[in-house]
């Protein structure tokens, strides 16, 4: 089984949602973990836009990327650029990769606006862990 690290800032919203499709899209075939520099919580939006798209992280947690510094990764995915800056050394030799997308914590508006762009994100990082399954796996 691979394993599989989704990091980002603060491990509520881009790498939660990553963390959720990828552990769909990769059942019996690798192990999810999710991290971040910081530890924010799990954004409830993010919790509400993926049950939209049926995949439930209601039980997920907000982990610090320093639990998992013992853990030989086979992958390391930043999804935005302060995790990427700020990832620790991994010295498994995880093959990394990076994808800087938007925050939708960080956007503004009525709550119909704010949903808006966590879906737009959301379809942005399903796409992604679409593609980089099928490339890896």
């Amino acid at each position: 089984m691979k394993k599989i690290l989704v990091l980002c800032t603060g491990n509520s919203c881009r790498s939660q949602i990553a963390h959720g499709y990828l552990e769909a899209m990769t059942i019996g075939k690798a192990v999810i973990y999710s991290a971040g520099v910081e530890t924010h919580g799990v954004n409830p939006r993010a919790i509400a836009t993926m049950k939209e798209d049926g995949i439930d992280i209601s039980n997920n947690t907000s982990n610090n990327v320093l639990e998992y510094q013992d853990i030989s990764m086979d992958f390391v995915i930043t999804v935005c650029d302060n995790a990427k800056e700020r990832c620790p050394y991994f010295p498994s030799g995880a093959k990394m990769f990076h994808y800087n997308f938007p925050d939708p914590a960080k956007a503004s508006g009525t709550e119909e606006e704010i949903m808006a762009q966590f879906r737009k994100v959301r379809g942005m990082i399903k796409q992604y862990c679409a593609d980089f399954v099928k490339e890896n796996f």
